[in-house]
Order: C-alpha cells, then sequence, then structure tokens
C-alpha cells in the first residue's frame, strides 16, 4: 500500500528522536529523584513524585484518548514534546535566580506527566498508519529495546552528570531532547485517517465510553486486559521491592541493589532485541503465556533462595527482564493489528489508565504485608500467582483465538 512506502525511513526517524528524548528524560528523571533525596532525604516526597510521574496517567487517560483521536497525532505529538521542553525551560530559568523548591519540581512533574499521557497513546495510535501489519511485533521489540537502554544507562549517567553539573544543565539537556523529538516527528509524512470530526462536541462523555465498547466487542482483547490487569496487579509492587531485598534479605549494600537493576535491564534489551529480530513468529498467545511464566518461575526461586543466593537473584532478575518484551511489546502489536486506527487513541489510553490503577492497589497490599510475612516471602507468593496467570491465559477460548486472523 502507497501509505507504507519508506515506512522505515519514516519509522526509524521518529524512533531515532524518541531515543534521545527518552533517555535524556530517563537521566533527568534520576537527577531530579538524587536532587529531592539531597534536599528533603523524605520518603514521602519521593512517593509523590513517583504517584505524580503516573496519575495523569490513570485518570486522565479516557478522556486524553478521546483527544488523541479526534485531533491530529501528529501535531498531539509535537505538542507534548513541546510541553515537556517548556515546563523543563522552566525550571533552568529558575533555577538560574534562586534554588528550586521542591514544590516548583513537583509541579513541573506533574505538566511533564500530562505530556507523557498524551504522547505514549499517540505513538502508539500512529505507529500502525507507518508500519505494516506484519511488521508491527518486531517494531515494538526495538521499541521495549530502546526503554532497556534507558534504564541501563540512566542511573549511572545521572549520578555521573549531577556529580558535576547542577540541575538545570541536566533539565536543559532533556529539553534539547525533547525538541529533537518533536522535530523528528514534524520531518515525517504521517497518513492522517480521513475526514472525522475535529472539534469538540455534546457527545465527548459518549466517545469515552466508546473506547471501552470497541476493546469489548473484541473478547479476545478485553480477556487479555483482564488477564493483563490481574498481572499488573501481582507483578508492580515487585518492582519498589527490589532493593528491599537486595539489601534486607540478601544483606546487600546500594552497589548490590544497581547489579539487579543493570541485570533487569539488560534482560530486557535482549528480550526486545530478538523480539525485534524474530517477531513475525505467529503463535503470538504462546509468547505472551511463556513470557507471564517466565516472570512467575524467577520470582518463584527468588522466594525461595536462602540469604547466601545473592548470584542466583541476579540471575533470575535477567530472566525476569528478558519476559517483558514478549509480554508487552506482543500486546501492544496485537492491539494496533486487531483495532481500527480511528479508535487506537482510546485503547491505548484506556488500557495505560487501567494498568496504571492497579499499580498504587498493588502497592498499598504490598506495604502491608510484605513487612509482615517477609519480602523473600512476597516474592514467593507473587511468583505463584503469576504462574496461576500464566496456566489460566491460554485456558480462555477468545484469548487463543487473537492468533487467528
Amino acid at each position: 500500500m502507497e501509505k507504507y512506502n519508506n515506512w522505515k525511513l519514516k519509522f526509524y526517524t521518529i524512533w531515532a528522536g524518541q531515543a534521545v528524548s527518552l533517555i535524556t528524560s530517563a537521566i533527568l528523571q534520576m537527577a531530579i529523584i538524587f536532587y529531592l533525596t539531597e534536599k528533603t532525604g523524605s520518603a514521602m516526597v519521593l512517593s509523590m513524585a513517583s504517584l505524580l510521574g503516573f496519575l495523569p496517567y490513570a485518570v486522565f487517560g479516557p478522556a486524553i484518548g478521546v483527544l488523541v483521536d479526534r485531533h491530529d497525532r501528529k501535531k498531539i505529538m509535537i505538542g507534548a514534546d513541546l510541553i515537556i521542553a517548556a515546563a523543563g525551560s522552566v525550571l533552568t530559568i529558575v533555577a538560574f535566580y534562586m534554588e528550586l523548591p521542591v514544590w516548583m519540581v513537583m509541579i513541573v512533574l506533574f505538566i511533564r506527566s500530562i505530556g507523557t499521557a498524551f504522547h505514549t497513546p499517540a505513538l502508539n495510535a500512529v505507529t500502525p498508519l507507518l508500519v505494516p501489519e506484519e511488521q508491527l511485533t518486531k517494531c515494538a521489540g526495538y521499541s521495549q529495546s530502546l526503554h532497556s537502554i534507558s534504564y541501563i544507562v540512566s542511573p549511572a549517567v545521572a549520578a555521573l552528570l549531577y556529580s558535576v553539573w547542577e540541575l538545570n544543565a541536566i533539565i536543559a539537556i532533556d529539553v534539547l531532547g525533547a525538541v529533537i523529538a518533536s522535530i523528528t516527528v514534524a520531518i515525517v509524512r504521517i497518513p492522517k485517517l480521513g475526514d472525522r470530526v475535529q472539534s469538540l462536541d455534546p457527545n465527548f462523555i459518549r466517545e469515552m465510553q466508546e473506547g471501552m465498547a470497541v476493546l469489548r466487542q473484541n473478547k479476545g482483547l478485553f480477556a487479555l486486559l483482564l488477564v493483563g490487569t490481574l498481572y499488573m496487579f501481582v507483578y508492580m509492587p515487585i518492582n519498589a521491592l527490589f532493593p528491599l531485598i537486595s539489601m534486607d534479605y540478601f544483606n546487600g549494600t546500594p552497589v548490590h541493589i544497581s547489579i539487579t537493576e543493570i541485570s533487569f535491564a539488560s534482560g530486557m534489551l535482549i528480550g526486545g532485541l530478538l523480539l525485534g529480530l524474530f517477531g513475525n513468529y505467529q503463535k503470538r498467545i504462546l509468547l505472551i503465556t511463556a513470557s507471564i511464566f517466565m516472570m512467575g518461575i524467577s520470582l518463584t526461586i527468588s522466594g525461595l533462595l536462602p540469604q547466601s543466593g545473592f548470584f542466583i537473584f541476579v540471575v533470575c532478575c535477567a530472566i525476569m527482564g528478558l519476559s517483558v518484551p514478549f509480554y508487552s511489546g506482543v500486546q501492544t502489536a496485537l492491539y494496533q493489528e486487531k483495532i481500527k486506527p480511528e479508535y487506537l487513541g482510546r485503547v491505548f489510553s484506556l488500557t495505560g489508565s487501567i494498568m496504571s490503577l492497579a499499580m498504587p492497589i498493588g502497592l498499598i497490599l504490598s506495604a502491608l504485608f510484605a513487612d509482615r510475612i517477609g519480602v523473600n516471602h512476597w516474592f514467593l507468593l507473587s511468583g505463584t500467582l503469576i504462574i496461576c496467570i500464566a496456566i489460566v491465559c491460554p485456558m480462555i477460548n477468545e484469548i487463543r483465538k487473537l492468533d487467528l486472523k
């Protein structure tokens, strides 16, 4: 088809800009954590900063999805990048005249999060307009690899830059990254969806509901969403407990925490590259099920390890990371393939919102019970539950049918 002419050039041009922006944003995110830790030393402040990172997506996701589907997605992506750049620019200017107050940093984090909440579903919705259907899974794998690189690079680079530069200089780098990302989007011709109402009308609420209606019509995707929500509900609290199990249970140091994070991110990088290279594999539900099962087994083994088993835990972290792209990347490609392009903004915003809401609920439960039963036992319990999810997933007939064209 004509719209897929030069698709590699278009996709990788945008991908390159996103790579720069994602890495500079990850570096700034780590630098802000260092700054807040240094200035406040408060766990509450750090928790609030984390909350602001996903709150807009969780709360405003369905409404944002309608706007993404109504308006030019190219302009939305550019606008989101420029909003992120503008928010950073304000901090940079203020930092020249005074020490940055914590409340101002929090406001900017919130604004950046809103920009991301617009940008992410818009990018996911644009991808199938640029990329042939048979290449979507491979492109999702490369995108996952990009996230992995940012996870690996950002802590070390942020620590180095924060030790020699002021925070405003690091913010300026992120502003430059956002501008580069907006330029790469601007120079790529993105096919439009045709005639569609571009202005708000009284049916805004109905259009929000259409996102869920479209998902419910595809019983396989809706069932997969429910399985994924349950999976995230169990898995997400584990992310917050890696430092605790590394230091308290395995008697480690901050270096041990870094080792586990690098191991996880390296596994995720390898998984993303493998998915990118062999993404044409047709049994996608098998890949998703295997991914969930690998995560469950790795967590279960981690929970059974003795306190001297840190090395094996590092290996388990790598396997956990390896499994991630084969779940999230394949799931994204399925949505892009099965949902009509005009609904993708709402669907991706809705699924992102549901997943984001699952995170704090799971975190609250882990905070209540992990200390009581022991963090290693929480890993064991989570791993067992995730294995059960992996067993149930392919048993659902509607999910199995997703592999049928």
